[in-house]
């Protein structure tokens, strides 16, 4: 497997490189009208604007059903500790945040698509649809050390509290903190 390291599939800059641990965020298709993401792609803080929007819960929100979330969330857990080593997740309502690792033989951008595409399948299928379910792009960050690695778990398993999903990250139940506390 070759690594591709600095490269882009369009506007976002993506890094691919063995036993590199990054923050990973995608999103349901219909998330974000493109007015929102086009005027995001504009500010110094790209990041954060754009989950704000996504956390203000736009679009179908598929993610809801507990029979979808299942899907996705199986789809991260199957493979952790053979193709990458998931550190922390969170599956919001339209989006998904993933800290993980890819492992020495399998590049970030292959373990995303797998995560997309089998739970596109799956969850396409069990609402009677077809059609894109996830954007095509994911947003990635790798972490720079220790601290930025334990901002930004504690900053995924937050995120329901924060949108106002939950009072307590324990709570819900598509998360590493339910696994780890619950």
């Amino acid at each position: 497997m070759e690594h591709k390291g600095w490269h882009s599939r369009g506007y976002l800059p993506h890094f691919d490189s063995p036993e590199t641990i990054q923050f990973i965020t995608f999103r349901l298709a219909d998330s974000l009208p493109r007015h929102v993401v086009e005027s995001l792609k504009a500010t110094n803080e790209y990041a954060l604007a754009l989950d704000r929007e996504l956390d203000s819960g736009l679009g179908a929100c598929w993610l809801r059903e507990p029979r979808i979330a299942e899907v996705v969330q199986n789809a991260l857990l199957h493979f952790d500790g053979q193709r990458y080593r998931l550190m922390a997740w969170c599956l919001m309502p339209n989006h998904v945040h993933v800290v993980a690792e890819a492992i020495d033989g399998y590049s970030l951008t292959d373990v995303v698509r797998g995560w997309k595409s089998f739970s596109a399948r799956r969850a396409n299928e069990m609402l009677g649809r077809t059609g894109r379910f996830w954007d095509p792009d994911y947003f990635d960050r790798y972490m720079r050390d220790e601290e930025h690695l334990h901002r930004t778990i504690e900053y995924v398993e937050h995120n329901p509290v924060k949108a106002r999903l939950v009072a307590a990250t324990e709570e819900w139940a598509w998360s590493s903190a339910a696994a780890r506390l619950g």
